[in-house]
């Protein structure tokens, strides 16, 4: 009989969220887990002994970061009573995207995203395949006359133009490209 992981105990909940900070403004791809202990006020052996393994942290860290993800959209998706169509909630998710406070978090989800892609064996595994069905799910709710394809078109617009002011800045550009890309 498969068992189920037990809840967290605070002391596991208050180490991951420490170490979801942690790795928000130093990324996951050369994590180790001594100096993220060191950062955190725990050890290597505190932390392989709550989350099983170094990939199982990873695990957990990814799961964090996608529990901000998916509270933005269940957020998005209150906003309206009615479907309110494929370009208002695609502004309204740009804006919450591009905003400056969130490129900390936009940076892991890239990380972690590109990391899924490359290595889907490893604790990246689904990664970003459940990411791209959450977004296109929320799309379908907010537009459900759209054609699949345009949903698409709108995410890998939205992602695009995130990767793009990651790597510029260059939020006034990356908007209008948008924008421009909205209105056709």
């Amino acid at each position: 009989m498969p068992t189920t992981k037990e809840a967290p105990s605070a002391r596991e909940q208050e180490l991951l969220e420490r170490a979801y900070a942690y790795s928000l403004t130093h990324g996951l791809g050369d994590l180790s887990l001594r100096p993220l202990a060191t950062a955190i006020g725990s050890s290597p052996r505190v932390l392989l002994f709550l989350f099983g393994s170094k990939d199982g942290l990873i695990r957990a860290l990814l799961a964090r970061g996608r529990a901000d993800q998916l509270e933005l959209l269940r957020r998005t998706e209150q906003l309206y009573d009615e479907p309110p169509g494929l370009t208002v909630v695609a502004r309204e998710l740009w804006t919450w995207l591009a905003a400056p406070e969130r490129r900390p978090l936009m940076t892991f989800w890239v990380e972690a995203y590109g990391r899924s892609l490359v290595s889907p064996e490893g604790p990246w595994a689904d990664f970003a395949r459940s990411t791209v069905d959450d977004w296109l799910e929320l799309l379908k709710t907010s537009a459900p006359d759209e054609t699949e394809a345009r949903r698409t078109g709108v995410l890998a617009m939205l992602r695009g133009a995130l990767i793009d002011l990651l790597a510029t800045g260059d939020l006034d550009r990356t908007t209008a490209a948008l924008d421009d890309y909205l209105t056709e």
